[in-house]
């Protein structure tokens, strides 16, 4: 909705708000990460699963950009209101045989496979073992209390947690290719 609100609906500031939105992507991560790492301390979630999950129900600033490019490529005719319009273009887009479904699907490919490979947010907000996300349980398999990295171990494991990812592709691999007709 935010997309579309940015793509469609004339609005005082508009231009200038996405420009802001623009410059968020690039603030890196690391300039943010005090910052974060207070608050969510502050809001006593340090130690738990939530910073990880509960920034993926806001909008990311590089999907509301492809999807307000996508929504300007929509012609202003299509449906009615302003309301009516949005609907009739979610619809559309729900339409899993659509090659253009594949466009906001891969945004949120891209966002699923940024978080599963994720590092540095779990590393500075987990503390418990038990919770750790597989790529710092990799970690943790290469540095062993003996000193020695066992290879074997560390690749079957690697192998094992890129596994879904590939499912993933396999399965999603029709729509990436009608998509990008």
């Amino acid at each position: 909705m935010v997309a579309y609100g940015f793509s469609r609906l004339e609005w005082v500031g508009r231009d200038r708000l996405f420009g802001v939105l623009l410059a968020t992507m690039m603030i890196p991560f690391p300039v943010v990460m005090v910052p974060l790492y207070s608050l969510f301390r502050w809001m006593g979630w340090v130690g738990t699963l939530q910073p990880l999950w509960v920034g993926s129900f806001f909008a990311n600033a590089f999907n509301v950009f492809l999807l307000r490019q996508f929504f300007r490529t929509i012609p202003r005719t299509v449906g009615g209101g302003a309301h009516r319009r949005l609907r009739r273009i979610q619809d559309f887009l729900a339409d899993h045989s659509s090659a253009l479904q594949a466009r906001p699907g891969r945004c949120r490919s891209l966002h699923v496979h940024g978080a599963w490979n994720d590092f540095l947010g779990p590393l500075i907000y987990l503390t418990d073992e038990r919770d750790f996300t597989l790529a710092l349980g990799l970690q943790a398999m290469k540095t062993s209390q003996s000193g020695a990295t066992e290879w074997h171990y560390l690749m079957a494991a690697s192998t094992l947690i890129i596994l879904p990812v590939i499912t993933l592709f396999f399965i999603a691999q029709r729509s990436f290719i009608e998509g990008s007709r």
